[in-house]
């Protein structure tokens, strides 16, 4: 039974660990960030969850209509203490989207506060929803 809830475990981590198909130059687990994608009339906006990540080490690039975030983490344990047991992995985090034409590329703003990145994707002004008047005639 416990061998069974082991590889549970196990199977769970694999997919939260980014599968990027691309060599990595850091030794350390990269991470699915996870996100959520809301929208409004004028814009969809994604909140994407990155603990110990911040301004600073946060890469965001538009390729092709692609959306990468990468946000690096480097651990830092206290000084004079030795890890003795974890139960939380500590590593990078990865995740891309693929865009619509529907987004204003140039009005992409990023924000990055206590490990939470929120993205504002504007939509083009021909897509925007709008109330059509109606008149009597």
């Amino acid at each position: 039974m416990a061998e069974e809830k082991s590889l549970q475990v196990q199977e769970e981590e694999k997919r939260e660990v980014a599968e990027t198909g691309v060599e990595r130059t850091r030794e350390c687990p990269c991470f699915v960030a996870r996100a959520d994608v809301y929208e409004t009339d004028d814009a969809i906006f994604v909140v994407a969850d990155m603990p110990g990540v911040d301004e600073g080490s946060v890469d965001i690039t538009l390729e092709d209509n692609v959306l990468t975030i990468n946000g690096y983490v480097d651990p830092e344990p206290p000084e004079g203490y030795g890890l003795a047991y974890a139960e939380y992995r500590v590593g990078d985090y990865m995740r891309a989207f693929t865009l619509s034409d529907q987004i204003e590329r140039d009005g992409i703003e990023a924000t990055v506060r206590d490990g939470v990145l929120r993205l504002v994707l504007p939509k083009v002004e021909e897509v925007k929803k709008r109330k059509i008047a109606i008149t009597a005639g």
